[in-house]
């Protein structure tokens, strides 16, 4: 029996999993994908929100502004890129300006630190491709980037590092109290826990009706966006909101920590948990509303686009806490639940160390190195790396300069790399100017030399994302 079992390998149920094994016990992460970050974490607008924009006394803010204070401690102990460059949320009529000042008055009411109004032309020296229209801005000098998929997997790979199991491929599909223990039913058998954590994104509030009385509704809130090369990437130098509206907080220009430029999202309720189809109205809408804070935005440089899906619940707030003897929720993940998930992480694995009465893991190691990246390095460092390895010096990603060493790694991490997107996630092969033409057939092959796998076994990312589906030539042809 597991002391805590964690349903759902995002940002949320990752963050709970290494704060979880700061104490002593047996702890587990089941996932349905075949990856963590395969849900609601892996495409969201990658910004450390400074914590202005949520009600004062909510979870949310609670989270988000604790959640923002946390990431440079946790940048460094996990090696993942972070910059914090700051935000401008700008105004683009006078009749705005009053709300422009009550998110400043409801900034400082939730403890942000570096907040300041400024007029349109004193926001356009800090940015001047910021339109004309303009009138006024709050400066939110906090806020900052992330990686979504180097943050959730540096929480899930110091969890794995310092004790917790994952398990991948693996759906609950009910949930039941017995002699005061869950046992989560799989599609691999049953689990057995004394506690559970529902971290399970748009799925949250079906598994909470398995296990709660009072019910919850999340609804998966559809985002588009746009991705522009690197190329674009200085067009702007904060991330550039607009004010934010009932559907959440409009269309954000924004660097991304590793130079492009991001453009999005749309924002439209939908009944399909999975969907995952961009259309050419929501892109329309992407660049057509970004133009109006930003001129000129450079969309002849977009190299993809992609949708996510935000898990709103009908209260608009975070759903935090033990909802029944021994179920914690972690529901209603919507933004900022990528800023919020460190702090949520902490909170709900206290709430269960306390109830367990378990004891603190003294051996516990906040310490996790990433993948090295090549591109990166000083010429002196790569050539000394090199000389160790020539496998970091044959390049299989050309846009990326991801080499072949650096997917090596990937695959024989902590929690390795099985599919295209998971080497994609972890070293940024394929995530260039040619979106994997080049080198997805030379990543496949390593992926099916080192795993054992035949071609045709290799997926994108889930189950049924086969790529090779048969050999048109048999051996000796």
């Amino acid at each position: 029996m597991y002391d805590a079992v964690v349903i759902g390998a995002g940002v949320a149920g990752c963050a709970v999993a290494r704060e979880l094994s700061r104490y002593k016990g047996s702890f587990l992460v089941v996932e349905r994908a075949l990856d963590v970050c395969e849900g609601t974490s892996k495409a969201n607008s990658a910004i450390i929100h400074a914590g202005f924009d949520a009600e004062p006394g909510t979870m949310k803010a609670r989270m988000n502004v604790k959640g923002n204070k946390m990431m440079d401690k946790l940048s460094e102990e996990m090696d993942i890129p972070f910059k914090r460059i700051g935000a401008l949320v700008v105004c683009l009529s006078e009749d705005g300006l009053p709300r422009l000042r009550e998110l400043y008055d409801r900034g400082i009411e939730n403890g942000v630190g570096g907040l300041s109004l400024l007029s349109g032309d004193e926001a356009r020296v800090l940015e001047p491709n910021l339109t004309d229209e303009v009138c006024g801005a709050l400066l939110a000098e906090t806020s900052g980037i992330v990686c979504p998929f180097e943050l959730t997997l540096g929480l899930g790979e110091s969890a794995a590092k310092n004790g917790v199991e994952f398990r991948f491929d693996t759906k609950v599909a009910g949930l039941k109290r017995e002699g005061g223990c869950w046992t989560a039913a799989t599609d691999k058998g049953d689990l057995l826990a004394r506690t559970v954590v529902n971290a399970a994104g748009v799925y949250a509030g079906e598994l909470h009706n398995m296990a709660c009385e009072s019910k919850l509704r999340i609804t998966p809130r559809k985002g588009e966006y746009c991705l522009l090369d690197r190329t674009a990437g200085g067009h702007v130098s904060h991330t550039v909101f607009q004010l934010p509206g009932k559907l959440g907080k409009g269309v954000l220009v924004s660097p991304t920590v590793h130079g492009n430029l991001l453009v999005g999202p749309t924002a439209a309720d939908v009944e399909d948990p999975e969907t995952a189809a961009t259309t050419a109205e929501g892109l329309r809408e992407v660049a057509e509303k970004s133009a109006w804070a930003v001129k000129n935005v450079p969309m002849r440089q977009v190299i993809t686009s992609f949708m996510g899906l935000r898990a709103h619940e009908d209260g608009d707030d975070f759903i935090l806490g033990e909802s029944a003897e021994g179920f914690f929720d972690a529901a209603g993940i919507e933004s900022p639940g990528l800023t919020s998930a460190p702090a949520i992480g902490e909170y709900l694995a206290r709430l269960i160390a306390e109830k367990l009465g378990l004891p603190v893991n003294d051996s516990f190691d906040p310490i996790r190195k990433g993948v090295p990246k090549v591109a990166d390095m000083p010429t002196e460092e790569r050539a000394e790396l090199i000389r160790r390895d020539p496998r970091y010096g044959s390049i299989i990603c050309r846009c990326e300069e991801v080499s072949e060493g650096e997917i090596l790694d990937a695959v024989h991490g902590v929690l390795g790399a099985k599919t295209l997107d998971g080497v994609k996630r972890r070293t940024r092969a394929g995530m260039g100017r040619c979106q994997a033409g080049f080198c997805s057939p030379r990543v496949m092959e390593i992926l099916s030399r080192e795993l054992s796998l035949d071609l045709t076994d290799i997926r994108k990312s889930g189950k049924d994302s086969q790529i090779v589906l048969g050999r048109t030539r048999k051996e000796g042809e």
